[in-house]
Parts: structure tokens; sequence; C-alpha cells
């Protein structure tokens, strides 16, 4: 008898020889050692080839001096260097650090120099930020690849890597302030390409369009899968809408992953300037809440993908959750679910002590699994917070049902409280989307002398679409509880600021409206 609130996982806790990265590339180079690797604009590469080239990469690092341990940062755009590092750096029992190269100059200071990273990678001018590494390796001139023609070829030791070790610093921050390295092992990660496996699974015919930055999980989580099963992986250096379409069409995609604002950005320009899609079976989404409009909307606008909801951290590797053929759920309530644990997790929903919650109750999401983060890099205090008797405390709310499907209601950081009453943005936030001309919509409390917060809204409306403050105030009454209804609603003509990993930062939307009160929220 599984006890209530407790979802137990699909399948039993650790039960696979995970095994590490070198033993995933000599798979896939068993399965399809002729058929291609990779694909980054003219560049192809097969298997074969992948290979050699990550064995020379090898070289490269034990000649700049660097051992098993040493921290390898990576700045850079989607490319088939970075893929190659993201692999060979691992393979070596070197540890990777993929950083945002969004980030401010600070921001990456800090993260190279709390990781201690010997040696850059990096697809631009470094500047101030060479000296705080023992070398520098440019990717965007001929740098790296003179370097990988010169070095020599020098094969992985399966067993000089264990299934334990670090193969990654991922730091985190951007839409809840300071970042964090978390530290990700080898059976963390290749659990989760069993995972993404188990939830949208590929096959050697599969052509796999990377159109998420690889430095986020989400861009990442499909790049182990992919050589798992010997696919072919085709790599946009950076979003745009309309060069993913042409891809899918030119390439013959058949599988991609995108944050919510790359799935809307997609489904309008395929609307406006339609290419043939049909070779796109697969179209998962995740890193923050999509609202079911736009999954309608993309339903129509690639009829022939299955849609697949996506929910996890990059704690977590990242996929904990997942809602395959969600288009066939849509009148359905859990279509409003992240859906199911994939193998080998298991979540739990707690109080605030811990306690397990019944089924059905709102708490926060707790989850355990071969694919839970060892901790924070140089973050004890934060690290015993977040991991607890073998459980990740995810930070968001919310509530499992009596089939095991979980539903997120927030991040706790962003429930509001207005009157004593919790209200959830996302419902606000998916009350707004119905509306036709809301293209772009988020939602967070401001400072109100009577309730404590009001409900604000920020809205970006579709090209020509016209909605005043007034008519969507008047549209959401219309589907939530009035304490839910936004108070006020500004708009603005540019996209939502957001963080790599496609987040909404809504604590730069809502910072001008704290500033000077006692209570900030971050």
């Amino acid at each position: 008898m599984v006890a209530a609130g407790v979802v137990p996982p699909s399948g039993a806790r650790d039960n696979r020889r995970v095994q590490t990265f070198v033993h995933t590339i000599r798979r896939a180079l068993a399965l399809t050692p002729d058929a291609e690797a990779l694909v980054c604009g003219d560049v192809r590469l097969d298997y074969t080839t992948f290979a050699t080239r990550l064995r020379r990469l090898h070289g490269v690092l034990t000649s700049l001096g660097t051992s098993p341990g040493d921290r390898i940062a990576i700045v850079s755009f989607n490319s088939i260097a970075f893929t190659e590092l993201y692999c060979a750096v691992p393979m070596s029992g070197r540890v990777q650090v993929p950083l945002n190269f969004r980030w401010a100059a600070p921001e990456l200071a800090y993260a190279l120099e709390d990781s201690g990273a010997r040696i850059l990678f990096c697809d631009r001018d470094p500047g101030p930020l060479a000296d705080l590494v023992d070398t520098v390796v440019r990717l965007d001139t001929d740098d790296y690849e003179s370097r990988l023609a010169a070095a020599d070829e020098i094969d992985f030791d399966p067993a000089a890597v264990a299934e334990d070790d670090l193969a990654g610093l991922f730091y985190t921050g951007g839409t809840t302030g300071v970042s964090k390295g978390v530290m990700l092992t080898h059976r963390n990660l290749i659990a989760n390409a069993w995972n993404s496996q188990f939830v949208q699974p590929m096959t050697s015919a599969d052509r796999y369009l990377v159109m998420a930055p690889m430095f986020h999980a989400a861009g990442s989580v499909s790049l182990l899968q992919s050589i798992l099963v010997g696919a072919c992986q085709v790599l946009l250096p950076a979003f745009s809408p309309a060069e993913m379409l042409d891809l899918v069409e030119r390439e013959r995609i058949t599988q991609t992953l995108g944050v919510p604002t790359m799935v809307a950005a997609t489904v309008e320009e395929q609307f406006a300037r339609p290419r043939d899609v049909s070779s796109l079976v697969g179209y998962a989404h995740g890193g923050s809440p999509i609202a079911l409009e736009v999954v309608r909307r993309g339903v129509q606008a690639f009829p022939d993908a299955a849609f697949i909801h996506l929910y996890g951290a990059t704690e977590t590797s990242p996929l904990l959750t997942g809602l395959p053929d969600e288009a066939d759920l849509l009148d359905d309530e859990r279509a409003r679910s992240a859906g199911r644990p994939v193998l080998g997790c298991e979540i739990v929903i707690r109080d605030a002590d811990g306690t397990p919650l019944p089924t059905g109750e709102i708490g926060e999401v707790t989850a355990a699994g071969a694919n839970i983060m060892a901790g924070y890099w140089n973050k004890p205090d934060q690290t015993a917070a977040a991991l607890r008797d073998g459980f990740y405390w995810t930070g968001d709310v919310g509530r499992v049902d009596d089939h095991g499907y979980l539903y997120l209601l927030d991040r706790s950081k962003d429930m509001i409280i207005s009157g004593g009453e919790n209200i959830y943005c996302t419902e606000v936030e998916d009350a707004l989307y119905t509306h036709s001309a809301v293209l772009e919509a988020t939602v967070f409390g401001i400072p109100h002398e009577q309730w404590g917060e009001a409900v604000h809204a920020v809205v970006v409306l579709r090209d020509g679409a016209t909605a005043d403050e007034d008519e969507l105030i008047a549209h959401c009454r219309g589907s939530i509880a009035a304490y839910k209804v936004p108070r006020s609603v500004s708009f603005q003509t540019e996209p939502l600021p957001t963080s790599g990993p496609g987040k909404v930062l809504k604590r730069e939307l809502r910072a001008p409206f704290w500033d000077g009160h006692d209570t900030q929220l971050v």
C-alpha cells in the first residue's frame, strides 16, 4: 500500500547499471559508426569522426596540463565544439562548467572563480576573464581546430571514470538570485538520458534539433539520449523561429525541445509563413509553465507532432515528470498537469515540516532518484537545505492526484498572498492567455496597503492586436475567482525578459514596484 501523497517511481529505484559517458559513446559507435552524429551549418560529422575528434580533444586537455578533477569552463553558442567538450571533458575525468553566454562579465567572473576553472573555451573575446584562468582556447578562431589537428589521440579508459564522479558544474541563477554550481555526476546525467528515453523515445533514425541553449539543461537534455541510441543531432547556434522552421523542413527534423517562449514563437512563425513540418513527430517543452492556449495553437501549427510536457530542474539533471501526447488531453484536467514521474523517480508532496501530505493536498514538491544532484559546489548550507533525507526540495508548490499526475501551482517564492488568500500566478496567466490578443503574459504581486499584495500582470500583445487593461481584467473575471483577477495590467512591446533557460525574469519586472518598501520579493 502506497502512502497518501506519495507517487511511487515508475520503476524500481537505482535498479539499472547506469554507466558513464565513456560507455555511452562506445555504445553509439557500436550501433551506428557510419551514421551522421552532428550537423551544424555546413559541417557534418559521422559517429566515427566524432569519436576521433573526442580522442584528440582528450589530447588537447592533457597538453594543456589539466588532470582528472580539473574544471573546464565553456562559454559558447550551440556548436559542434560545445558538443565535443560536453562529452570529452567528463569522459577524460575532468569536470565541465558550461556558462550562460548572456551573463555580464561580473556574473561570468563569479562562476569562473567559484568553480576554480583552469581552462576557458569561448567563442568570443574573453576580455578580463582571461586573467581568471590558466589558458583561453578560442572557438571563434582557428585556435580550437588547430589544437585539435596537432593533438595526439588519447583513448578513454572506462575504468578511470566512476559513475559517481562529477561530470559537470551547471550554474543556475537569473530568476531567483545568486548563482549556484549544481554538481551533477555521470550517474545523474546518464540516468537522465534513460529518463528522457522513457518520455520522448528516440531511435537511430531520429534527427533531433537542438535549439535551446546547450549551457542549460533544456538544451543539453537530448545530447546524451541522442548519442545513446545513435541518433543525429542538428544544432541551431542561436534560436530564431524562422531558422528553426527552415531547419525542420530542410533537415527533416523528427524531434525537438524548446522552452515555452520558443514554442510560442515558432507557432506564430508557422502560421505566418508555413513550412513543411510533416517530419516533426515530437515537440517537447519545459523550463517553465506553458499556457494551454499555446499548446492548442501548437497542435494546429504542427499537426503531426506529439506535444510533450517535461518538468524538472537543473538539480534533477533535469527530468522529473513527463506528459506525453499532451494534445490528446487538452479537454481533460490532466492537461494542466506536468505528467507523472519518469522511470526511477519518486515524488512526494510535503508540508513545511517535511511530513508527506495526503493525495490532493498542496505542499512542496520533493523528489528522489538516481538523477538527483550531489549538491551545490562550495555551498554546504544551501546543499543541506535542498537535500534532506534523500530527497531534493524543489521550491515548487504542487499537488498529486489519485492517478499520480503532478499539478504545479507556482514557485513558492512567486506565490501571491493577497488579503490572506494564496494566489498561484500560473492560474492567472492561463486565464490571460485565453484572450486572442495576448502573445505573452506574466503575473506577480505588487504592494497593496490593504491586502498586502495585489495581482499585477505584464502583457505583450500579438502584432496588430488590440486590448486594454479593462478588457483583459474583464476577460479574466469570466474564468477565475474575483480575488485572483489582476487589479492592474501594464503593456510592453518588447518580449518579456527571460533567463538563459527561457524563464521569465519576474524579479526584474516587479523590482520597480517594490522599490522603497520594507518587503522585497526576489
